[in-house]
């Protein structure tokens, strides 16, 4: 909210602020869209893809795993 005032270019010497001001501004509302936003569902999608790579391979997660089946595996 600081760079606020510069960016919209408010009082004296406005027009050689106003530059630095959105510049500030426009990457502060861009790096809390990349955060918040666009992250968690990068992380989502690779998520799904993962199990469905895992299910078209026949691989089983170790998670879901039955405990006989994982305790057998180790002998």
């Amino acid at each position: 909210m600081g760079c606020l005032p510069i960016a919209l270019g408010f009082g004296a010497g406005a027009e050689t602020g106003r530059p630095l001001g959105l510049v500030v501004v426009g990457g502060l509302i861009f790096s809390q869209l990349l955060t918040l936003y666009i992250t968690p569902v990068v992380y989502a999608y690779m998520e799904s893809f993962q199990k469905f790579v895992g299910r078209h391979l026949g691989r089983r997660d170790r998670r879901t795993a039955p405990a006989a089946e994982l305790a057998g595996s180790d002998h």
